[in-house]
């Protein structure tokens, strides 16, 4: 007879992340957890994929799809269709991939995503 595998809870913390990635103008924090991969991004000032991811991942636009909470700063997206938005603190966003992101303002732009961020700002 098959003995029951009993699932366990899990807690973890950006304080002390399993992986830290860093960019210019930013970094990603992440953790693993539930058999999944969580990843805190703050972008400073003057960040834009453009600009400090691409030279890493080596697309046109970004590639991985997000799935964010957006904590605190202002991030511009600009899908590669044209269509652009301002996401906000408390906002939830959905990306497809196929797009470019930038801070506005002066302050940093952290966002928690649950989807995109496994091969996120690595180089290929």
């Amino acid at each position: 007879m098959e003995q029951a595998v009993k699932e366990r809870a899990e807690l973890k913390s950006f304080g002390e992340p399993d992986e830290v990635r860093e960019f210019p103008k930013g970094r990603l924090e992440l953790v693993n957890i539930g058999g999944a991969m969580v990843g805190r991004a703050v972008f400073e000032p003057g960040w834009r994929w453009a600009t400090s991811v691409q030279p890493l991942a080596n697309t046109k636009s970004c590639e991985a799809p997000h799935f964010q909470y957006h904590v605190s700063g202002i991030l511009r997206v600009r899908m590669d269709d044209g269509d652009e938005f301002d996401c906000k603190p408390g906002d939830v966003s959905l990306l497809p991939s196929g797009h470019d992101a930038w801070v506005i303002g002066d302050e940093p732009a952290v966002v928690v995503d649950f989807q995109g961020m496994l091969d996120y700002a690595q180089s290929r």
